[in-house]
């Protein structure tokens, strides 16, 4: 008990201490940075120059002249950025002395480059009546399914595709029930069948036996 009475007797006599100088520590490391942005080729002030504490959220604005005034820390680093001049960056010395820092910062012109452009005159009314009646417009899902449904397309498709599973399935049932239903007589002839002739005549005509 008496322990607990002397270590809370020494923190509450020295804790104001320990304070003020904890006080002074960050007193001395803030520091008031101020200063003056300009061009680099003509040295004209430049108003609207972005400052900021890289990795926080503060900042300031140049004004009119050029002008700045912020507080810092020593150690920081300060990001210079406007539209159309490459960023600069500042280190704050951490062994700087005294509290208080100007800088003259000049910025230099960012110059990119773009592609050329090539300005053609206006067409003709000619011109536009051939453009236009040449064009090439791709076909939509529309057009492409009824370029699949045309009767030469489907032929095509049906004597260069592969049978699925259900067309061979039905293709060997059928082989099956004409097997079985003609099951020992002699199938009959369809030289002899009008119905096969006019199919005959009907792909003789569609050109289903000439040489590809």
């Amino acid at each position: 008990m008496n322990r607990f009475i002397r270590y809370f007797f020494f923190s509450f006599l020295f804790s104001p201490l320990v304070s003020k100088a904890q006080f002074s520590g960050f007193k001395d490391s803030v520091v008031q940075l101020y200063g003056v942005v300009m061009t680099a080729d003509s040295l004209q002030a430049l108003q609207g120059v972005s400052i900021m504490v890289k990795g926080q959220n503060r900042g300031t604005i140049t004004n009119r002249d050029g002008v700045f005034s912020i507080v810092v820390l020593k150690g920081d680093v300060i990001e210079f950025t406007s539209v159309g001049f490459k960023p600069k960056k500042v280190d704050i010395p951490k062994d700087l002395q005294g509290n208080q820092h100007s800088v003259i910062q000049l910025m230099v012109n960012d110059t990119i480059y773009l592609a050329a452009t090539i300005i053609k005159p206006r067409p003709t009314r000619e011109q536009f009546e051939r453009d236009f009646m040449n064009t090439q417009i791709p076909a939509d899902n529309l057009e492409i399914a009824r370029k699949n449904n045309d009767e030469n397309t489907r032929r095509l498709l049906m004597q260069s595709l592969p049978k699925d599973g259900r067309e061979a399935s039905n293709q060997y049932l059928s082989k099956q029930a004409a097997k079985n239903y003609y099951n020992g007589q002699l199938p009959p002839q369809n030289i002899f069948n009008p119905f096969a002739w006019a199919e005959f005549i009907k792909a003789w005509k569609r050109g289903d036996f000439k040489s590809k």
